[in-house]
Formats: C-alpha cells, sequence, structure tokens
C-alpha cells in the first residue's frame, strides 16, 4: 500500500476495538455468565482470544518485518480486534463477585483457568503458527518454488 494511503495507526486499532467489542457483546448475549456461576463465557473469549493472538503474532513474525500489511493487521485485528474482544476487565470484576459471595474456590479455580488457560492456549497458538509455517516451508520446497 502506497504509505501516503495508510490508514493511521489509531484508527485500525479503534475500527478493530469496536468489532471485537461487537463479537464479545453478541456471544455474552447468546451465553450470559450468571452471578455465583463459574463465568464460561468470559473465560472461552479469553481463552480463544489468547490462542488467535498468540497464532497471528507468530505468524506474523513468521512471515516478515512489521510493517506494511503485517503492521496494519497487528493493529487493527491484535491490538483491535482482540483487545476488544477479550475483557481482562470482567476477569477482575467476576473474580471479585464470586469472591464476595463467598465462593473461594470457584473464584480460585476461575483465576487459575484464565491465567494459566491464557498461557497455555497462547502457546498452542505460536506453536500452530509454527507446525502452519513448517509445513508452507515445506510445501513449497517439494513444489520448488522456494
Amino acid at each position: 500500500m502506497n504509505p501516503q494511503h495508510r490508514i493511521p495507526d489509531g484508527l485500525l486499532v479503534i475500527a478493530g476495538g469496536g468489532v471485537g467489542t461487537l463479537l464479545r457483546a453478541l456471544a455474552a448475549a447468546r451465553w450470559p455468565d450468571h452471578a455465583g456461576h463459574f463465568p464460561a463465557t468470559v473465560l472461552t473469549i479469553n481463552l480463544l482470544g489468547a490462542f488467535i493472538l498468540g497464532w497471528l503474532l507468530r505468524e506474523l513474525v513468521l512471515t516478515g518485518p512489521d510493517e506494511g500489511w503485517r503492521r496494519e493487521l497487528r493493529l487493527g485485528v491484535g491490538t483491535g480486534v482482540m483487545g476488544g474482544f477479550t475483557t481482562y476487565s470482567s476477569f477482575a470484576v467476576q473474580t471479585v463477585s464470586l469472591l464476595r459471595s463467598g465462593l473461594w474456590a470457584l473464584a480460585l479455580g476461575y483465576l487459575l483457568a484464565s491465567l494459566a488457560g491464557g498461557f497455555l492456549c497462547c502457546l498452542a497458538g505460536t506453536m500452530t503458527a509454527d507446525r502452519h509455517h513448517r509445513a508452507r516451508r515445506a510445501r513449497s520446497h517439494r513444489e520448488g518454488t522456494i
């Protein structure tokens, strides 16, 4: 893309954030979490977001420098969409809500599932990108297009 026609970074993040927030709101409306119960919807959203973000960022690193369309994709989808889709604030509020309700074990389980699960999902995303990249390179090598 011609540098004179670049979409401003902030606009990419704002537009992506709007899309991500809308997706999260739709998921939360379809599968609402209820007070005093395990917040499965927010956990699922955050774990899915961690996987996608890990995959996306690793895929971008493996395909070239952080410039041009890669930078725009990172900002628009990585920072914007995934930032709007995932929700640390809801995670924190729901954890505190469970604690205030005296549901210590549930709060601890949610906390551990969110933190350890987020790490593991991000790791799985990066490993998936690595496998995809290796398979693509092997296919290109077999086809003689390297």
